[in-house]
């Protein structure tokens, strides 16, 4: 009995002097010294007394070690739970309750701030910091470099990840072997991965897309990363001559177009840019091209699904769109409420179904049932389209739906109207509570570089091209919008913060 994903993703590599990770100071890690040391990490959780199916929680800076310790919980059969280090403690106390992590990885500096936590829930507190150093790494450091390769099952689960609650509690999303494997495998393929290619990975690992989308992909590849620890314009510059891809979100594509530097000739060696976790403008993939001569691609997907879609890597990339679901992944527009399949070209409810779809929410059967339908299809609650040539097309989140007096309002299609305003660098349009109309439009517009947009001048424009009922109550001015740490524009927290513009006197 094998363990698919280890043997698929890492043990593939072993005892190989290929580079997996080369850092920015020139040193790299080869394939095989980094099993090695993710077989020692295997050893010190095995020592813990950690069975398979066990949880690991980690919250830790982005490092090799980090790296390490997901695959030493694939070795050992133990459930991976990263989490972001920007979660306060008592968010971290919810997921360890939740989870019922046995072991929790923490920074030093952290230490004390979880202790008590972890000793509320029965979890051992270990630390690691950005350089690898703490008690886990110190546990590890004379531990045998070989470790048996605990068998699983593909079903078997190999990794939650918690969704970004803001409509109610996190979800902890339950992944299996397959889930991540499949997709890895499709994309692999559809993106044309090899050994040959250099991948500079700028994006956190406590993520759908730094992790199981960037990483997994580098390991079926056998390809190099250039491994950054977060997002840093000028080693993002001086890396990309080596780089054959990277994989980022929106906002790394606009810092970089904000700097002169970033032109065709740094860029000749690229082979390819994606982009996903947030949209990205129409404005953002014209220019791109223009100054590099590339076309990002986008793709779409989810924490509970991984990747969806995908633009081709060969043929259109059609800006606005996540382009094709991806071969052996089905997808569909529904009614929201009768669970009817819309006709193309209509608004609707976004459903995947395939291996890479999840097992369901962690301890919330009721949710699952609500989110997860007995054929597997799961409902995404993103709302799009599929237009007349099959391009997918996100027209925001259900949630994010708007009803103004009866009518329906989707704020993709104002924040398109918007950004192609003058002075107007991107918008957010969101519903708040109105006496009239129960809801109303109110649009928030960050300004270009250096101008100040000409709001009457704006309404008028957009009074052109859109019905009566979708016209902003108010056009707002702000420096930023809100995002998470993947670039999501947060929403919620605008609604929070607009909430009684109209109904307070």
């Amino acid at each position: 009995m094998a363990n698919p994903l280890y043997d698929a993703l890492f043990g593939r590599h072993s005892g190989q002097a290929t580079v997996f990770l080369q850092m920015q100071d020139g040193t790299a890690l080869t394939h095989g010294q980094f099993l090695q040391q993710a077989a020692q990490y295997a050893h010190v959780l095995n020592s813990f007394g950690l069975h398979p199916g066990d949880r690991v929680a980690v919250q830790i800076e982005k490092s090799p070690q980090s790296l390490a310790i997901y695959a030493a919980c694939v070795q050992a059969g133990l459930i991976f739970l990263p989490l972001n280090t920007a979660y306060t403690a008592s968010e971290l106390s919810y997921f360890l309750e939740d989870s019922g992590a046995r072991v929790v990885i923490c920074d030093p500096k952290s230490q004390e701030t979880l202790a008590p936590i972890a000793q509320a829930t029965g979890a051992q507190l270990e630390t690691m910091d950005a350089a690898g150093e703490g008690s886990f790494a110190q546990k590890a450091a004379a531990q045998p470099m070989e470790f048996a390769t605990v068998p699983r099952e593909a079903e078997d689960l190999a990794a939650f990840l918690y969704t970004s609650g803001t409509t109610g509690r996190s979800k902890g999303a339950m992944l299996t072997q397959n889930n991540l494997l499949s997709n890895a495998e499709v994309l692999t393929r559809h993106w044309a991965f090899s050994a040959t290619d250099a991948l500079l990975h700028a994006l956190p690992i406590f993520h759908t897309h730094g992790l199981f989308v960037a990483t997994n992909i580098a390991l079926l590849s056998g390809c190099k990363i250039l491994f950054v620890p977060k997002f840093d314009l000028e080693a993002i510059l001086a890396l990309m001559p080596q780089a054959t891809c990277m994989m980022g979100v929106p906002t790394f594509y606009t810092r970089l177009l904000d700097d002169p530097r970033f032109d065709r000739a740094l860029s000749q060696h690229m082979r390819l840019f994606i982009s996903g976790s947030a949209p990205l403008l129409a404005e953002t993939h014209k220019l791109f091209e223009e100054r590099s001569g590339h076309r990002i691609l986008e793709r779409y997907g989810m924490t509970e699904t991984n990747m969806s879609t995908s633009n081709p890597y060969e043929g259109e990339r059609r800006a606005g769109t996540v382009g094709f679901p991806l071969p052996g992944i089905e997808l569909k527009i529904t009614d929201s409420t009768t669970g009817e399949t819309v006709a193309q070209g209509d608004i609707g409810e976004i459903e995947v179904r395939g291996p890479n779809v999840f097992k369901g929410y962690w301890n919330m059967p009721e949710k699952t049932a609500e989110e997860l339908r007995k054929d597997g299809f799961f409902i995404t609650g993103d709302l799009g389209m599929i237009d007349a040539d099959g391009y997918v097309q996100i027209v925001g989140r259900n949630k994010d739906l708007i009803i103004s007096g009866g009518f329906n309002i989707y704020p993709k299609e104002i924040e398109t109207v918007l950004d192609a305003q003058e002075g107007v660098l991107e918008s957010a349009v969101i519903g708040v509570p109105h006496p009239d109309f129960g809801e109303t439009v109110l649009a928030l517009l960050v300004p270009a570089k250096g101008v100040t947009p000409d709001l009457d001048a704006i309404q008028s424009h957009i009074s052109e091209k859109l019905a009566r009922f979708k016209l902003p109550k108010k056009l707002i001015l702000l420096p930023q919008l809100p995002r998470n740490t993947m670039g999501k524009v947060q929403k919620n927290a605008l609604r929070d913060q607009f909430r009684d513009l109209f109904t307070k006197s």
